[in-house]
C-alpha cells in the first residue's frame, strides 16, 4: 500500500452518515450523485438512501438543485480539507506544490462504494447546463487549484512572475489531464505519474533561473 492510499483511507466515508436529517441527505446525495451522475438520481432515490421521508429534503433544501449546490460545495469543502492535511506537512514550496497533487490522489483513493470515477465536480459540471450556478461553483474550485499551484510557485527563489503564472497553468492541466485518465482508468496510477512530472517541471524551473 501506497502512502497515498493509506491517507485516502483515512478519508470520510462516502456512506450516509449518522446525525440530523440534512446530513443524512447529503451524505446519500454524495454517494447517489457520484455513482450515477445528478440526471441518473432521483428525490426518491436519495431520500430512501438517506432513510428520511422526502419531505425532510424539502424542509432542508429548497429543491433538488439546492441540493446538487449544497453537494458540490461539500466537495469543494472535503477537497481542501485534504490539501490541508497534506499542506501541513509540507517542508518548503517545493512540497506545497506536491501537496496539491496530493490531495487528488487522495480523493482518487478514497473507499468508493461503486469504484472511482474521476472528478466529482467536473462530472457534475458535465451534467449541468451553462450558466448554471453549479458550472460555475465547479469553475471557481479549479481556479483556486490553479491558484494555489501558483502561490507556491511564487516562493521559490527567483523564478520570475511572468514563469510563475506560466507554470501554474501547465501543472494544472497537467493535474486535469491525469485526473480525466485516472477516472476512466478507475485508479490513481496516472496521479502519482503526474505528481512525478510536475515536481521535474519544477526542479527544471529552478534549475534554469
Amino acid at each position: 500500500m501506497t502512502e497515498g492510499q493509506h491517507r485516502g483511507a483515512q478519508a470520510p466515508p462516502r456512506g450516509p452518515a449518522h446525525g440530523s436529517a440534512r446530513d443524512r441527505l447529503l451524505a446519500a446525495a454524495a454517494e447517489c450523485f457520484y455513482d450515477r451522475g445528478i440526471t441518473g438520481t432521483g428525490i426518491d432515490a436519495i431520500t430512501a438512501a438517506a432513510g428520511v421521508a422526502k419531505m425532510s429534503l424539502y424542509n432542508n433544501f429548497a429543491g433538488k438543485d439546492d441540493l446538487v449546490l449544497a453537494y458540490l460545495h461539500a466537495r469543494h469543502e472535503e477537497w481542501l480539507g485534504l490539501y490541508r492535511r497534506r499542506l501541513a506537512e509540507a517542508a518548503g514550496p517545493r512540497d506545497r506544490v506536491a501537496a496539491v497533487f496530493d490531495a487528488y490522489t487522495d480523493h482518487a483513493e478514497m473507499a468508493y462504494r461503486h469504484g472511482f470515477r474521476g472528478c466529482g465536480l467536473l462530472n457534475a459540471a458535465a451534467e449541468l447546463p451553462a450558466g448554471a450556478p453549479g458550472r460555475e461553483l465547479v469553475r471557481r474550485h479549479k481556479e483556486e487549484v490553479e491558484g494555489l499551484l501558483a502561490t507556491h510557485l511564487a516562493e521559490l527563489d527567483g523564478l520570475p512572475g511572468a514563469r510563475v503564472a506560466a507554470l501554474g497553468e501547465h501543472l494544472a492541466f497537467l493535474l486535469e489531464g491525469a485526473m480525466a485518465r485516472a477516472g476512466l482508468e478507475g485508479d490513481s496510477s496516472r496521479l502519482h505519474r503526474a505528481r512525478e512530472l510536475a515536481l521535474q517541471l519544477v526542479d527544471a524551473a529552478g534549475s534554469a533561473r
